[in-house]
């Protein structure tokens, strides 16, 4: 892998959906590279939080159109991870604070 494992995982999704999602299905959100694969992420995630995941999900999502006066252009397109942890594991700390 060329690429380091925080080039990877971009930064944690912290909404009310994602936040649903960590208590009913055991299962953490994050932004991640658009060109990453399922497996990277799957080691990423494991490599940098020390937990065991159990499987990946991922969608994409393309930028929205946005003006700004008359400047006008696209955000940039993105990518979403949903990585749930295996059975047993504790839930990574960031999203228990909260």
């Amino acid at each position: 892998m060329a690429t380091s494992f925080y080039q990877v995982i971009r930064r944690p999704i912290i909404t009310e959906k994602g936040l649903g999602v960590k208590e009913t299905q055991h299962t953490v959100v994050f932004e991640v590279s658009r060109d990453a694969t399922k497996t990277e992420i799957k080691e990423a995630v494991q490599r940098i939080f020390k937990v065991k995941v159990d499987h990946v999900r991922t969608a994409m999502f393309h930028g929205k159109f946005r003006r700004r006066g008359r400047a006008e252009g696209f955000r940039p397109d993105w990518k979403k991870a949903y990585v749930r942890l295996a059975p047993g594991e504790k839930m990574i700390e960031f999203a228990e604070n909260l």
